[in-house]
């Protein structure tokens, strides 16, 4: 009699499961997915039904045959890929792989990984489900579809090498959009009027502030008994004359009690959300983080531990089981108080699916303060998160005293605003609680105040926010693109293609963005519509449901899809030889255009060869090109081209970090990093620290030897030792408690020093 095979996604997971399963059974990973469409061809077949034509994926046969031979040993086979579609299909693929080497197969899934979870599914197998099956493989023939038929077309169009995705096209348009709103935005003027008030002595002649009372901030809320509205320079002068010399009296004083209550557990979009606001993490780092708190983390003397559940889910609905432990802790941690006398219950949003428990600790006795020293500085950050949030959905509400208080000077009437914590409630499991307003001190009706300060700015109306990471997820949720194990791969396609890049953590189009967009917009006017992508999500979702055939779906789409590309291909303008601008050449006067080249557009002059003006440029708020100072006599040359003579200069990548250029371009293309003149010091390796840039913009400094060496510094090195650790290199860094300084780069050496007054 064979041991029982248990195969799972990730090595990880083996690791966690084979330490509470007993002898009887196999626990082995399929490493991911071990079957896709082929790389080098569309790999579907329109005219049979769409049928796709899978492959084993390059590098995986060695895993497939270990599979299929421990496969044929066993008495039964259960498939445990993750708790969704694309765990389905893993499944749905591993199954056929294996097929004819064993004789039961059965598919089981756990939400968290716990030896009573695992125990309770292979307790409870079940059939492979068809239509999660087919839900996903419509959704990735869909992909496939959109991806090679209309990739060619913009390698015809725009440039060679890109493509097009059907979802992250959309996602594109949302951010085009909105850099198409900023730039149209007519800011307004506005006067801003802000005062500090103090509680005056008691009897006090003249009027003088009461030093055991703090000054508390008031802003302008009325004028002659209207809304506020300070327009302009005339309007700020005439209210501060109207003012002057009167005395500010308190007219009114509102007190009221407020309960705050806790927010629901954590679902991957807002897990995504508070992971990038808090913490500054990515979705697509924060999804990689909770994979691994997911599948299994080494804690000492307690092993291999899973601390999370299953962290794909649009379900704020918890177990009973996880419920009770959590209002247990609250009570035997902070007391009954705390526990509200009934459970909570969270509702989960109609369109979501519902699969899965929200995203939670395992346990929620491990605390992230027991296993903080045993963890790396991103998993705990991100596990306090997911714990704090869990255990204050279970805990009563934080209650507050609010006070209002209104004060009249001629014709403006001030607000202030004051709260007093009663009860902290949840707050007392957050790790970072949100600042409030402060407490007002004892104040009465009819009592004059004195004024600290009264001032006024000049303001202007801003344009509408760039999105950031945690504002697109939140969007693209809000309007049904995308599902929750897609969000993270949708913003990394687009700042990996160069559709669009991230400045100062916001996103921001990328010309090449921009002009994908607006010819898919224009000539695939269904794909590109946002209700449409929507419509598209739901329709899976029936699919998964087993509502709707998948082959059907298909039909639908390909019969819209087909005829506008075929118009298309004839209609859409060519931008290869450049986007037209409204700029002339600083050289000979002629029209100037972006062109698309491999390090990311330029400028170049539409009489080449007769001119070969060329430069980088940027944009500014409205959209209009600023050409990049590049001629000779504006940029100092840094030495000479080794191939064709001319001068080289320091240029900029598009991605931030600088390099050397020879001033041919485009005749000569000799290029050279950006040396910061510091030797490697790895031992044996006789390279330069060079200046590079992440697809994300963000600089470092790495070995010009690499791959050979993978040596990089997050800050500029300069020259060591380290007097405490004797590295050989020391770094500048810039921290806010301590400015600029120079530091060790070591991790276990805290030596600092201060920046030589030179190079402050």
């Amino acid at each position: 009699m064979g041991k029982d095979l248990i195969i799972v996604e990730s090595p990880a997971k083996v690791k966690t499961i084979k330490k509470f399963l007993g002898g009887k059974y196999v626990v082995q990973a399929s490493v991911g997915h071990v079957r896709d469409l082929p790389t080098n061809e569309i790999g579907v077949d329109e005219a049979n039904n769409f049928a796709p034509q899978y492959r084993v994926i390059d590098g995986k046969q060695k895993v497939v045959d270990t599979l299929r031979e421990a496969a044929a040993k066993a008495d039964t086979v259960y498939l445990a890929p993750d708790p969704d579609r694309e765990g389905e299909a893993i499944a749905w693929h591993v199954a056929a792989l294996i097929e004819g080497k064993a004789d039961n197969i059965k598919r089981i899934q756990f939400n968290e990984i716990t030896a009573r979870a695992v125990r309770e599914a292979l307790e409870n197998p079940r059939d492979l489900n068809r239509a999660l099956f087919d839900a996903q493989q419509a959704r990735r023939v869909l992909d496939r579809l959109v991806g090679y038929k209309l990739s060619p077309l913009l390698w015809k169009k725009v440039k060679r090498g890109i493509s097009a995705g059907r979802v992250q096209s959309v996602a594109l348009r949302l951010i085009v959009d909105r850099e198409s709103e900023r730039r149209a935005f007519t800011p307004e003027e506005y006067w801003l009027f802000r005062a500090m008030f103090a509680k005056n002595v008691p009897g006090a002649t003249p009027t003088s502030p009461d030093p055991q009372y703090a000054p508390f901030k008031a802003e302008l809320a009325k004028i002659d008994g209207k809304k506020a509205h300070v327009a302009d320079a005339d309007a700020a002068n005439a209210l501060e004359d109207a003012m002057r010399g009167k005395p500010f009296v308190i007219t009114a004083v509102e007190r009221k009690k407020r309960e705050r209550q806790p927010q629901p557990p954590f679902i991957t979009s807002t897990l995504q959300q508070a992971a990038n606001q808090r913490l500054g993490y990515s979705a697509k780092r924060t999804m990689n983080i909770a994979q691994r708190l997911y599948e299994g983390v080494e804690l000492g003397e307690m092993g291999t531990v899973a601390l999370i559940t299953y962290m794909r889910t649009d379900s704020v609905r918890v177990s009973d089981e996880a419920r009770d432990a959590a209002r247990a802790f609250v009570t035997e941690t902070w007391g009954a108080d705390f526990c509200p006398a009934k459970p909570r219950q969270f509702k989960t949003k109609g369109s979501a699916q519902d699969a899965h428990e929200a995203v939670r600790p395992v346990d929620v006795n491990v605390t992230p303060d027991s296993v903080k020293h045993l963890l790396p500085p991103d998993q705990f950050q991100l596990y306090r998160l997911v714990w704090s949030r869990f255990v204050a959905s279970q805990m009563a509400p934080a209650r507050f005293d609010d006070t209002t208080v209104a004060i009249a000077c001629g014709p403006a009437e001030w607000r202030a605003k004051g709260e007093r914590m009663l009860f902290p409630g949840f707050l007392a499991a957050m790790p970072q609680k949100e600042e409030g307003d402060a407490e007002l001190p004892p104040l009465q009706e009819g009592e004059t105040l004195h004024p600290v300060s009264v001032e006024k700015e000049q303001k202007f109306t801003q344009p509408p926010a760039r999105y950031t990471e945690a504002s697109l997820v939140r969007e693209l949720e809000e309007r049904g693109i995308g599902r929750p194990s897609t969000y993270a791969s949708i913003i990394s396609t687009l700042i990996d293609r160069d559709y669009t890049r991230l400045e100062d953590k916001h996103f921001v189009p990328t010309d090449l963005g921009a002009t994908v967009c607006d010819l898919l917009a224009r000539h695939f006017t269904t794909l590109m519509d946002v209700g449409f992508t929507a419509q598209m999500e739901d329709s899976l979702d029936k699919v998964a449901e087993g509502g709707l055939d998948w082959v059907e779906l298909l039909s639908r789409f390909s019969a819209d899809f087909n005829p506008t590309l075929e118009s298309a291909a004839k209609a859409m303008e060519t931008v290869k030889g450049g986007l037209p601008t409204d700029v002339t050449c600083p050289e000979c006067g002629k029209p100037v255009v972006v062109k698309f080249g491999k390090a990311g557009p330029f400028l170049a002059c539409t009489a080449y060869p007769d001119c070969k003006f060329t430069s980088n440029f940027s944009r500014d708020e409205k959209g209009d090109i600023v050409i990049e100072q590049r001629a000779r006599e504006e940029l100092e040359a840094v030495g000479t081209c080794p191939e064709c003579g001319k001068d080289l200069v320091v240029k900029k990548a598009r991605t931030g970090s600088r390099f050397i250029a020879c001033t041919g371009y485009p005749d000569c293309r000799h290029t050279e990093p950006f040396s910061t003149g510091i030797a490697c010091p790895r031992e044996g390796c006789d390279g330069q620290l060079v200046e590079k840039s992440s697809k994300r913009g963000k600089i470092f400094y790495s070995c010009n030897r690499f791959p050979k060496c993978d040596y990089a510094l997050w800050d500029w090195p300069v020259p060591g030792p380290c007097p405490v650790c004797g590295s050989p290199l020391l770094v500048k860094k810039s921290t806010r408690a301590k400015g600029l300084h120079i530091a060790c780069p070591e991790k276990t050496c805290r030596y600092t020093q201060e920046l030589p007054d030179d190079e402050g």
